[in-house]
């Protein structure tokens, strides 16, 4: 192993591995999530991806608010219902 993994990632930010672990996810989906440009924000330093802790935390909040189980202006079943829309016969 390199030497620079062995090193403590700067305060307040995380290395690719530990901020995968925080996530609960494997360090691959986050490489996956950087190569398309989704997922919480991060840069490289010292050769290696970082992470901020306060990008993940947003990213994290963004998850929440996009889930209709956690904001109740997504929850589907809270919606007044749209009126349901009848096409008249074709004229024979």
């Amino acid at each position: 192993m390199p030497a620079a993994t062995t090193l403590p990632a700067p305060a307040g930010y995380l290395w690719l591995e530990q901020a995968a672990e925080r996530l609960g996810v494997q360090p691959s989906t986050l490489r996956k999530w950087r190569q398309r440009r989704i997922g919480p924000a991060s840069f490289k330093h010292a050769g290696r991806v970082v992470y901020r802790e306060t990008a993940l935390a947003d990213h994290l909040a963004g998850c929440e608010a996009a889930d209709s189980r956690s904001n109740p202006a997504l929850n589907p079943l809270l919606r007044t219902p749209e009126p349901h829309i009848t096409r008249g016969r074709r004229a024979a």
